[in-house]
């Protein structure tokens, strides 16, 4: 039953199962005629698409648009992917989701890139959400059978590196969303959706003079502009989560052996906020959200109904920071901060990683914090494991700079 619910929040309430207050409840003040605070939740199809995939950045807040690279980064920033040190890697990270809820929802990633050449490198992933087995009914409460829900995204991406500091990245993906396996809602047929969508992504990173090695990054990627998506011909189209994140990093080696990096990413939905209507279901406040995609992620910077103190509200903020002893163990904290009118996530997040040769291990857990007690995101837990390839020629390199550690030190800085 629980499941039952959940797809047909998903279905009715535009996929935003994270949505714990009610939408669209900004009333109007019958006596002054202003209009009063209330939760206004930005509703979009295949919210999947920005749920953080990886155990190193769910780890940090969900952070990722200016990290130090990894084979995670096409989701994040794809453009990071050129400065990879490696000719190519992959990583896959298994989530138990909302377990607070049910048990069986799952989400997996699959994440790589190849470097084509020192300016050229090509990324791909596979995003993939299961809500389990759930049991369908007609309307005579007839069992029509067992189905497995489900969602994914496949991503191809291209990463050019214009200089040795600055790089920039186009993504195409493919999206298809099958949550009700064909099945009747009430008297709708339903299908499949499917809808296409590219992201643009900028990074620049840059080793400055300190009196210890420093580098600075900034980062800053538009994903998931795209076709509207539809589950049956009689439903309305609902907006793809465009989103725009911009994030900066300030990383610093201690010493030989330690490293501390210090992030920062503000996003926000390129989507429509919906307006206020009056008794007679005319717009009172804010803009037709009926628009093209292109126009609603213009018009989603000044189309609140409550103003500029609105717009603000609708940038969700990360803070993450990341320390490395010997590029060999990893401990990881980040924060999450979404205004109360807008979703209340609000959570802490906690980490730790290990490498071993070309091997990695990542892991992650989540502390809901905030107003929200019975947040379905409580107690989330990320796996990841990572692997890097390189050919014998750069292993000999690899091998030959790092014999000298103080002299590696001297010569990033």
């Amino acid at each position: 039953m629980k499941k039952i619910l959940l797809l047909l929040a998903i279905l009715i309430l535009g996929n935003n199962v994270f949505a714990q207050l009610d939408n669209n409840n900004l009333a109007i003040d019958e006596l002054s005629g202003k209009i009063t605070d209330g939760a206004r939740i930005i509703s979009t199809g295949v919210p999947l698409l920005i749920i953080a995939p990886d155990a190193r950045s769910g780890s940090m807040g969900d952070i990722g648009a200016a990290s130090t690279p990894d084979a995670n980064s096409i989701h994040w920033n794809a453009a990071k992917l050129a400065f990879m040190d490696k000719e190519a890697g992959v990583s896959f990270t298994y989530s138990p989701w909302l377990r607070e809820i049910v048990s069986d929802i799952e989400l997996l990633y699959l994440g790589s890139y190849f470097k084509l050449n020192e300016r050229s490198t090509l990324g791909a992933s596979l995003t993939y959400f299961s809500l389990g087995a759930i049991d369908f009914f007609d309307q005579e409460g007839m069992s029509t059978g067992t189905y497995k829900p489900n969602e994914f995204a496949v991503d191809l991406a291209y990463t050019m590196k214009l200089n040795n500091n600055l790089a920039i990245s186009l993504t195409g993906r493919y999206i298809r969303s099958d949550l009700t396996q064909g099945q009747n809602v009430g008297t709708t047929q339903t299908h499949a959706a499917n809808a296409g969508a590219a992201d643009l992504g900028v990074y620049y990173q840059k080793a400055i003079k300190a009196v210890r090695p420093t580098e600075i990054a900034l980062g800053a990627q538009i994903s998931n502009l795209g076709s509207k998506i539809s589950y049956s011909e009689n439903m309305d189209s609902e907006f793809l989560p465009a989103n725009l994140r911009i994030g900066g990093r300030y990383s610093m080696d201690l010493d030989q052996f330690n490293e501390i990096s210090f992030m920062m990413d503000f996003n926000k939905l390129l989507v429509p906020t919906p307006p206020v209507y009056d008794s007679t279901g005319n717009i009172y406040a804010g803009l037709d959200p009926e628009v093209g995609v292109f126009q609603g992620a213009i018009q989603s910077f000044y189309d609140a109904p409550n103003g500029f103190k609105e717009e603000i509200q609708e940038i969700s903020l990360s803070l993450g920071a990341e320390y490395w002893y010997n590029k060999v163990l990893a401990v990881r904290a980040g924060y999450f901060y979404e205004a109360k009118n807008k979703g209340a996530r609000q959570y802490l997040t906690l980490g730790a990683g290990i490498k071993y040769n070309v091997m990695g291990l990542d892991i992650s857990y989540l502390i809901a914090t905030g107003q929200l007690n019975n947040n379905p995101l409580k107690n989330t837990l990320r796996v990841g494991l990572s692997f890097d390839l390189q050919s014998d020629k750069q292993k000999e390199t690899n091998g030959a700079t790092q014999k000298d550690p103080q002299q590696s030190l001297e010569t990033k800085s």
